[in-house]
């Protein structure tokens, strides 16, 4: 597990956002990111002494930016920018979500484009390092000019302004600073804009998104392999010859799975002359559907690696030999406006994944149905997997909670799809990639308790397998570690502590480690 994160501005990536934000790494700047944060603000300061009218840094914002601001001013206006624009509203992002947020964008900060102080980047750092999370509560943003809103809310801790849990307790911002013995920053020129002008909400929920769904793709291939067994279907859907005919990466993945998970099945071999030519879709396109899922995550991971060391401010501070003359600034200083800040290139992926999500949600609950369904199941199986069924329902219920989990992921918006034009609109065509990170991660929460639901009727099956026959190495380990956490069904239960204990074994990295481990190396 990484202890401490050195962010550069260059290399940051999701699998160390989720160790700052879940885990509490410790961060640094490296002392080359040091010196670009330097160099630039002197940039600013030599645009300041200019004189010349520069968005953010000397006229007000979005559609003010015909105002121009005198320079015995520039401090509150940067002050005031953080007041005005803190404006969310709705529930409060998450302790982890705060974390992500933070480390992306001090990440941002450290690539030397935003024209911000050394101490102001310390100041937030120190505040991740000492526990210190601004509550920030999660709507309004509209993923351009950025997550402006959500920053905000962060950002008036550093100035002492806001509010901000230590420790378990809610304090105002500068009594959460004084509680860990820091102290506001006081905003000069371009700073507020700094601190709230990008994506970071955005791409931190992202990061932890990707992690998330990285390991919900592998928990379901263990889930299917298992549910292939019990059900005495076929693995030959898995076969390499199919999938090297048809070379998707996330295809040949999942069935690389499915092989190795099934590994030395008795009950595998036990059916394997049967009478029955083909399985249903649920279980013979298992490799196709999973493995589209797993190229929509990695299509999201190749933005999200991207954006993770991306300067999304505007405008944007240049050495002026970078730019030449077609930028406002000074002799040294290059100053261009652009939309970096647009979150469409986060959004659109966001929104891809929500709808792989849900496809994997549906052929999990249809694989259920098999299980359960008394016209669909094998004749080994009892009806719903209890026995005396009628006097008993068993895992019935089951499968109306996956069912209407799945309406609920169909019923998702697609928030990349709409705009609403802002602020007197200037800000005319938006990304709403915040939306879009929601919903993905509640796509993502209900498809772990709809792979939970079938791996508590998976090992329940298993429970009705001939007990000659043992199950492959990887199937065995996914049973046993249901066991540990869902007792048999040997009479009706209140159910729903099986589905949450389940559920949340899907969403626990120790489930597809565990099961790795069994099978002596990791799986894809």
């Amino acid at each position: 597990m990484t202890a401490e994160v050195v962010l550069d501005g260059e290399s940051l990536t999701p699998a160390e956002v989720v160790a700052v934000a879940r885990n509490g790494a410790t961060v640094t700047v490296a002392e080359a990111a040091r010196e670009r944060i330097r160099e630039s603000r002197e940039r600013v300061e030599s645009v300041l002494d200019s004189g010349e009218a520069v968005y953010g840094v000397t006229t007000g914002f979005g559609d003010l930016v015909d105002e121009r601001i005198p320079r015995e001013d520039l401090d509150d206006l940067q002050r005031n920018l953080l007041r005005s624009h803190a404006a969310a509203v709705g529930r409060e992002l998450t302790t982890e979500e705060v974390r992500a947020m933070m480390v992306t964008r001090a990440n941002t900060l450290a690539k030397g484009y935003s024209g911000i102080r050394e101490s102001v980047v310390d100041l937030l750092m120190a505040m991740l390092d000492s526990g210190v999370h601004p509550v920030v509560p999660s709507r309004g943003s509209l993923g351009a000019s950025g997550d402006l809103a959500p920053l905000a809310h962060m950002s008036l801790v550093l100035i002492g302004e806001g509010e901000a849990e230590v420790e378990g307790d809610r304090l105002p911002g500068d009594e959460a600073l004084d509680a860990v013995g820091l102290e506001p920053v006081t905003l000069r020129a371009k700073e507020g804009l700094a601190l709230i002008n990008g994506t970071q909400l955005t791409v931190g929920v992202a990061a932890l998104l990707l992690n998330d769904a990285e390991r919900l793709v592998a928990a379901a291939d263990i889930a299917g392999a298992l549910t292939t067994e019990v059900t005495l279907s076929s693995t030959v859907p898995s076969h390499e010859a199919i999938t090297d005919v048809r070379p998707h990466a996330g295809q040949a993945a999942s069935a690389r799975n499915v092989r190795r998970l099934t590994a030395d099945s008795d009950v595998v071999e036990s059916h394997r002359n049967c009478d029955r030519v083909q399985d249903a879709y649920a279980m013979r396109c298992l490799p196709q559907v999973h493995g589209a899922v797993r190229d929509a995550v990695a299509h999201l991971r190749e933005a999200v690696e991207v954006e993770l060391n991306s300067a999304t401010d505007n405008p944007l501070v240049f050495p002026r030999e970078a730019v030449g003359d077609r930028a406002s600034g000074s002799d040294s200083a290059g100053v261009l406006s652009g939309g970096n800040f647009h979150g469409a290139v986060l959004a659109m992926r966001l929104d891809y994944l929500t709808n792989a999500l849900t496809e994997l949600a549906a052929i999990s609950e249809r694989r259920t149905d098999r299980m359960l369904n008394p016209n669909l199941q094998e004749p080994h199986l009892p009806p719903f997997l209890t026995e005396r069924s009628g006097v008993r329902s068993g895992y019935m219920i089951a499968q109306y909670t996956a069912a209407a989990l799945l309406n609920e992921c169909r019923s998702f918006g697609r928030p990349s799809m709409d705009n609403t034009p802002v602020s007197g609109n200037q800000e005319d065509h938006v990304s709403m990639s915040a939306q879009s990170a929601y919903l993905a991660r509640n796509a993502a929460r209900n498809a772990a308790a709809i792979l939970g639901i079938e791996l508590c009727c998976g090992a329940q099956a298993a429970d009705f397998v001939d007990d000659a026959l043992e199950l492959g190495v990887g199937s065995a380990e996914a049973y046993d570690a249901v066991r540990a956490v869902v007792p048999k069904l040997t009479a009706d239960r209140p159910i729903h502590e099986d589905i949450e204990a389940a559920g949340a074994l899907v969403e626990s990295p120790a489930f597809t480690e565990r099961v790795a481990a069994a099978l002596d190396e990791e799986l894809e």
